[in-house]
């Protein structure tokens, strides 16, 4: 087989370290067909052009990158990227060690192959391996018998019985979510001018991230009123997430429904002009990549609404595809002094950022974005605490929702490597979610409520809903951990095109795009 020995070689290495899971049956059938001796020229060729091809293929198929249709459907995202982002992420698939790797393998082989049929030992290894390793060898094309996806380098659940429950679990979660709702109740002409509502949407942060960058404790997590210990986002993509939080007012859909209409009473900002509030959105980005500005628009329900001006605010950094991201207390600080200016009454703001998204650039840093997140989550957490100051010194009251899209998956995992969010696990969608009642009179100022349930935008609708209800800002208002009362629980559901993770317990299970569940890890 010539160098192609090296190709198997290498696969039952990464095999051993857990980075592929191969279909060994198929892997032995190309390799018998690279032995088939051939005497015509032509055809030794075409077998190797089509090997080629093949090889990749199969290697492909068999290793923790995202599916080859979800990856097609990319493409044109792709192209956005910078040459510069291309190569950081390169460099997180090819890691050192696995670089060190091949090239001592192939030094290996071209001495070894002097004296040895390597060809033989590599023939072997493809039989006695999966026979060693109890490895499933002939896939028969159902979900009950074929290999565990190959997209998980975990143990597949074998009882039915476990799988079964796991699909009924699925489904009561569906059914119970189609029923709910939340209402959000009409304002009074003596509440006309209560507060402002003002929802930090913000890209790319779990507890898990602020754990890799050691900012647990940053002085702004000690400002919230309000803390959900474990909100699942339910997505781990910003388009869906950006979905499910301004359909908040509705259970959680089906990642397929998302992007099919939703009734009125659904969208939270809809329900919000409708019990009195202005409208308004505001991103630090153009929001053109993957559509999302159009998402935002269609989704805030409220028809005509377009993100507000950002004229004269300079870049802060550059993003992933070399587009301008603008400093978020800068934005928000324009936005908010002319919302001083303005006579309108009670405003309800959706704001987007990105600053913390994979692949962003510091001006004039050669660190990658990941080398860059502390810095920049630093940045963007002390600009929020500058919002909020900027709130209480004008002497206007509001309630500061700050609520993650997904997490960055800075720590990475078996299964994908570290930026990539195409299984949506606990680590990604258990995101930090707070908010605060700024405005209160000092005595008034109580201790914070952590919320330990599991919940998700549903009871975060609520606690909204809660507030505009019975403003907490009204002489005698009840104690601010009263609004928290019974706030409906989610169960911790992820979901993104083809993959779907079940919290359970401590651990969690994933159902697979073929059909099939697996324990997480």
């Amino acid at each position: 087989m010539g160098l192609w020995n090296l190709y198997f070689a290498a696969k039952l290495y990464l095999f051993a370290i857990g980075q592929v899971q191969p279909r060994w049956l198929l892997n032995l059938l190309f390799a018998l067909l690279l032995v088939l001796p051939l005497r015509h020229r032509g055809l030794r060729i075409l077998r190797q052009c089509v090997a080629v091809v093949a090889g990749i293929a199969l290697l492909y198929h068999e290793s923790n990158l995202p599916p080859a249709a979800r990856v097609l459907s990319q493409l044109g995202n792709l192209q956005d990227f910078t040459p510069q982002y291309m190569l950081e992420l390169l460099q997180r698939f090819i890691r050192p060690e696995l670089a060190l790797a091949g090239i001592v393998m192939l030094l290996a082989y071209l001495v070894i192959n002097r004296w040895v049929r390597v060809t033989t030992f590599v023939l072997l290894a493809l039989v006695i391996v999966p026979l060693w390793r109890g490895a499933e060898t002939i896939p028969t094309g159902t979900a009950a018998t074929r290999p565990a996806a190959r997209t998980l380098d975990t143990a597949r659940i074998d009882s039915a019985s476990e799988a079964g429950d796991n699909d009924a679990q699925l489904a009561a979660f569906r059914e119970q979510e189609k029923a709910r709702m939340v209402n959000i109740p009409q304002l009074t002409a003596a509440q006309k001018d209560q507060f402002d509502i003002i929802v930090l949407h913000i890209c790319s942060l779990s507890w898990d991230d602020l754990d890799v960058a050691k900012a647990r404790n940053h002085p702004l997590l000690s400002r919230f009123d309000y803390v959900f210990s474990n909100f699942s986002s339910g997505a781990s993509y910003s388009g869906p997430a950006a979905i499910r939080l301004l359909r908040a007012s509705c259970g959680q859909q089906p990642h397929q429904e998302l992007y099919a209409a939703a009734p009125g009473e659904c969208h939270l900002f809809q329900a919000l002009a409708q019990a009195g509030f202005g409208t308004r959105v505001l991103m630090n980005h153009d929001g053109r990549f993957d559509n999302f500005r159009a998402f935002v628009e269609k989704e805030i329900g409220v028809p005509g609404i377009v993100p507000e001006p950002v004229d004269g605010v300079p870049p802060a950094l550059r993003a992933f595809d070399n587009s301008p991201i603008l400093g978020d207390y800068a934005v928000l600080e324009k936005w908010y002094k002319s919302r001083l200016a303005s006579t309108a009454g009670p405003q309800a703001l959706y704001y987007n950022t990105v600053t913390l998204h994979d692949g962003n650039r510091l001006p004039n840093s050669k660190l990658t974005s990941i080398e860059s997140y502390p810095l920049r989550l630093s940045s963007l957490l002390g600009d929020i605490d500058k919002l909020l100051n900027l709130i209480r010194d004008s002497g206007r009251k509001a309630v500061v929702v700050f609520v993650p899209e997904h997490g960055a998956a800075l720590r990475g995992d078996a299964n994908q490597i570290a930026g990539m969010r195409e299984i949506p696990t606990p680590r990604i969608i258990h995101v930090p979610v707070g908010v605060t009642v700024v405005g209160l009179p000092g005595e008034n100022r109580q201790q914070p409520t952590t919320i330990h349930s599991p919940m998700s935008y549903l009871g975060l609708s609520q606690l909204i809903s809660n507030l505009v209800a019975d403003s907490p800002f009204r002489e005698g208002a009840p104690p601010l951990a009263q609004y928290a009362a019974d706030l409906p629980q989610t169960r911790m559901v992820g979901e993104n095109e083809g993959t779907i993770t079940l919290k359970r317990g401590t651990g969690y299970v994933v159902r697979t795009p073929d059909g099939v569940w697996v324990d997480g890890r």
